[in-house]
């Protein structure tokens, strides 16, 4: 009865979600860097960061609960569809995962900013724009991909 809004809802979790981590990667991070005080860059770094993961916490959950919901109802883990539905549910997890340790590392690195410590704080975000963020990026479109493959199976 509802299967048009779960697919909506999960959808739009992961439009949301990816696209956002691509807006950030593709259009914002080159921008960041044209910017000359290391202070300001690495300080709108942590701020633009920031309100993308917190942005994107609860569309990660929704994305959980909806999928779950979907594999539920279609009986994904038990037919012929049940590699598919593992495959992105391993995606989900691992990228979850990475957000988790993308979303630490920010956290700290934000303490580390606020007290003083740029050099530090900057080698504690180095790692997100140029690894784990497109490492999510990745693992996302893959994720996109296989949800389009289960949809028109």
């Amino acid at each position: 009865m509802y299967s048009h809004t779960i697919v909506f809802l999960h959808v739009l979790s992961a439009f949301i979600w990816v696209g956002g981590m691509i807006a950030i990667r593709v259009a914002v991070h080159p921008v960041l860097q044209s910017i000359e005080e290391p202070k300001i860059k690495l300080g709108k770094t942590l701020e633009i960061t920031g309100r993308l993961f917190h942005l994107v916490i609860p569309f990660i959950i929704m994305l959980l609960v909806t999928g779950l919901m979907m594999a539920i109802a279609t009986k994904g883990h038990h037919g012929d569809l049940k590699s598919l539905f593992l495959s992105k549910e391993i995606l989900w997890t691992v990228m979850s995962l990475n957000f988790s340790y993308m979303y630490m590392r920010r956290r700290v690195a934000w303490k580390l900013f606020e007290a003083g410590k740029l050099p530090e704080a900057k080698a504690k975000v180095k790692l997100i724009p140029n690894v784990l963020l497109p490492v999510n990026i990745g693992l996302g479109l893959l994720a996109l991909y296989l949800g389009v493959s289960l949809r028109g199976l």
